[in-house]
Formats: structure tokens, C-alpha cells, sequence
């Protein structure tokens, strides 16, 4: 690559990234990044001959994140989300701390099922009306936003399907689905545990010991008169989802692509939405996140460009011999490398600069897959170290201040300094030492 388009190709990645974070009258991320990939793509940074290929890679993921999402809203119109929230503040029994445990129980879940950015759209809109139903001062509320967001968001680990970015990644180191949650529950979960653990301990003194009763949400009684016996009808649409679910790990197994169970799933729901409530899927489509798959499109072409560059030589020559070392370092500093990466360029750079290094460090199959997973740790927990690091937290910042919530960066850096490099160590050295039990002794 010449240097005039190695200049190039810095600059408008360099513009794209700034244009994300900044947004300038609530520009849609993913107008910057098409514009940089076409750019990079016109001045030859990209050869078109390799669309076909980041076409297949990106689009099995974006369509099954889009799935999810419509799944996720059809949920949202049957007052699912709110039955939970109700079931939710009557399990706290009044109390503070128990509210706290069922908040990040929420946010994990709903990761879980969904996304982390469906998460946080769902979950944030819900606990402000709950928090503020029980009377609490904005300061009061913090508590549980932040670890709300922070527990959701990193929740994305546990299972590929959650995170757009970790489906991408994994198609390209070629690892199943079913494989890559056996390697990676385990230890992503008790660093959840562990994480929230922290946010217990430093939100010690800001918790409030009792909540005042509360009476249920005017929407919540709304939701009740969907069906004559809400709970039994909300536990089965809870079983169907949770069904759709294990459908993807089973299908995985047997070499069904992720992508056809979700979206089969998804036109299951809102088939019967159709024919059961009478609403037609017309808004959904409407709701439904298409720009997801023009983003990951747009920036990975942009990664490309920067690969070819040269940027994940550079990288290479710099981490290869820490990474030969043995399999913990190779953990310790691909996942390190990631979380800096995403921290400052957000996560889906990130992951995707970490992913592409990867793959061309010519390592073993055990230690090829055993990087992977910590680049997703990296980009998945390691990346809310900043609040640029990634796209639902700043989704996140931008709910808070429709809601005349004020928390400035500072303050969310004054708790992610204590937690997230903790959380990080506490799941990087996890993974390793799981991973090792589980294929070789």
C-alpha cells in the first residue's frame, strides 16, 4: 500500500471513530462508518473483490442481533418486560440491597436472551420508572443504573449470540457456538459475580437500606389485562423464548446456522402476536435496527483497510513473543491489547483488530481459540473502562440525560477505575485455568 492511501486510510478511520463518539446532531453511527468504508474502498485501501467475503462474515451475525431485537419488541408490546419489573419490586420486599441483587439479575438476563444493547434499551427505561416510583434522589439512583448498564453490557461474554461483534469474531476463528460457551460460561459468569460483588462494595454507603412501598405502575395494571391469568401466560411466552434459545446451541450442534433458528424463531412470535393479539408485525419492521448491519458492514470494511495497511503486522511483531510464551500470557496480553483497543476506539474496532492479529499469529487450535475468547473479554468487559468504549454505554449516557439524570464521565470512571480491571484479571486468569481443566487434565 502506497503511502498517500495508508494516509488516507488513517484519516478517515480516524474521522469515522471521532464522528461516532461525537455525533454531531445525533448523527446515526453508521452513516460515518458506510461513508469511511465506500472512501476506503474508491482510493483502493479495500480491493472490492473482498466484499463477498466480509459480506458473508458480517451478515449471518447482523441478522441474527436483528432477530433478537424484534423479538425483544414484540415482548416489549405484550407487556412482558414490565410483569417482570413488577415481579422484580415485589421480590425486594423493601429493601435496598435486595433491589440492588434483582437489578443486575434483570440486566443479566435480559443480556442473556437478547443483546446487550437491547438490553440496555429495555432494562434503563424500566428501572427509571421503578427507581423514581420509590422515591429515590437522582444520586440515590446511580447505584443501580451504573451497575445496571455495567452488569448488562458485560453480560454480552457468557454466550456469543448476545453481541454482534463476538458472532463476527467467531465466524472467523471458526469456532462453534456450543463449543465456545462450554470454554467461556464458566468463568464469565463468576467474574459477573465477582463484578458485582465490587459494585456492592463500592455503592455500600449510597444504597438505601428500605424502599418505601410502592404501588403497581398505571402501564403494569394496563399489562395485566392482556390475558385472564397473566402469570401463566407470561410464563409461557418466558418458556417459548427461553425454547428459541437453547434452539440456537442445538442447531449450532448439529451445524444449523445461528442466523436461521433466530430469525424462524422471531417469525414465530410475531405470527402468533398476529394471530392471538390481533397486531400486525407492521411496526416491528418499523422498529426493527437494520443500520446494525450497515455498521458492522461499514467499520469492518474500515478494518480491512487498516490490515492492510499494515496496522496488524505491527501488532503482531509487538505481542508475538509475549503470546509465545505460554498460554497464560497470550491470555493476559490479547485481552489487555483488546481492552485498550476498545477503550479507546470502541469495542467493535477493537475486537475486530484483535481477531484479525489472531488469526495471523499461525498459533495452535487450543491457543488460537483460548485468545479469542479474551479478545471478547477485553471487548466485552474490558471496554467499559471509558464510556466511549462501547455503543450501549453511550446509548446509556443519552437515556440518562433525556431522563434529567446528570452524571458526568468523570464519575463513571471514579467507579470503573475500582471494577473493571479487577473483573478483567478475575476473568482472564479464570479462562485460562478453566480452559486448561476442561482439555487437558
Amino acid at each position: 500500500m502506497s503511502t498517500s492511501v495508508a494516509l488516507l486510510t488513517s484519516c478517515t478511520f480516524i474521522l469515522t471513530t471521532l464522528l461516532i463518539f461525537w455525533r454531531p446532531r445525533q448523527l446515526h453511527e453508521a452513516y460515518p462508518a458506510v461513508v469511511g468504508a465506500v472512501l476506503m474502498l474508491c482510493f483502493g485501501a479495500v480491493p472490492w473483490a473482498d466484499l463477498g467475503y466480509i459480506l458473508n462474515t458480517v451478515s449471518g451475525a447482523a441478522v441474527t442481533i436483528i432477530a433478537t431485537i424484534v423479538m425483544a419488541n414484540v415482548l416489549e408490546s405484550l407487556g412482558f418486560f414490565h410483569w417482570v419489573a413488577e415481579w422484580m419490586m415485589q421480590l425486594a420486599k423493601g429493601s435496598g440491597r435486595r433491589l440492588f441483587m434483582y437489578v443486575n439479575l434483570l440486566c443479566f438476563l435480559m443480556t442473556l436472551f437478547f443483546n446487550n444493547d437491547g438490553s440496555i434499551l429495555i432494562t434503563t427505561p424500566i428501572l427509571l420508572i421503578l427507581l423514581k416510583k420509590f422515591s429515590l434522589k437522582p444520586k440515590q439512583q446511580i447505584p443501580y443504573l451504573m451497575s445496571g448498564v455495567l452488569v448488562a453490557t458485560a453480560s454480552s461474554a457468557p454466550i456469543g449470540v448476545s453481541n454482534i461483534v463476538n458472532l463476527i469474531a467467531l465466524k472467523i476463528v471458526g469456532l462453534d457456538l456450543y463449543m465456545q460457551t462450554a470454554m467461556m460460561f464458566v468463568p464469565t459468569l463468576l467474574g459477573l459475580v465477582f463484578m458485582v460483588g465490587l459494585l456492592l462494595w463500592v455503592f455500600r454507603r449510597d444504597l438505601p437500606r428500605t424502599l418505601t412501598p410502592i404501588a403497581p405502575h398505571h402501564q403494569m395494571r394496563q399489562a395485566s389485562m392482556l390475558h385472564r391469568d397473566r402469570t401463566k401466560f407470561m410464563r409461557n411466552v418466558f418458556l417459548f423464548v427461553f425454547g428459541v434459545r437453547i434452539s440456537l446451541f442445538v442447531g449450532s450442534y448439529f451445524g444449523i446456522p445461528v442466523a436461521v433458528v433466530a430469525v424462524v424463531g422471531s417469525l414465530a412470535l410475531l405470527l402468533w402476536r398476529w394471530v392471538q393479539m390481533k397486531i400486525p408485525p407492521t411496526d416491528l419492521f418499523q422498529k426493527a435496527p437494520w443500520h446494525i448491519f450497515l455498521f458492522a458492514f461499514g467499520m469492518y470494511v474500515q478494518i480491512y483497510g487498516l490490515h492492510h495497511m499494515g496496522l496488524t503486522d505491527g501488532i503482531i511483531s509487538f505481542v508475538e513473543p509475549l503470546v509465545q510464551q505460554g498460554r497464560l500470557d497470550a491470555t493476559l496480553t490479547m485481552g489487555g491489547l483488546v481492552t485498550v483497543l476498545s477503550s479507546l476506539f470502541n469495542n467493535h474496532p477493537g475486537l475486530m483488530i484483535g481477531t484479525l492479529t489472531l488469526t495471523n499469529m499461525h498459533l495452535d487450535p487450543m491457543t488460537t481459540q483460548l485468545i479469542y475468547l479474551a479478545n471478547v473479554i477485553g471487548s466485552d468487559v474490558g471496554s467499559l473502562l471509558l464510556p466511549i468504549g462501547t455503543l450501549a454505554t453511550l446509548i446509556w449516557f443519552h437515556l440518562l440525560k433525556q431522563a434529567n439524570i446528570k452524571l458526568a464521565w468523570r464519575d463513571y470512571v471514579r467507579v470503573t477505575v475500582l471494577v473493571i480491571p479487577l473483573t478483567l484479571l478475575f476473568m482472564l486468569v479464570g479462562l485460562h485455568l478453566w480452559v486448561e481443566w476442561l482439555f487437558v487434565s
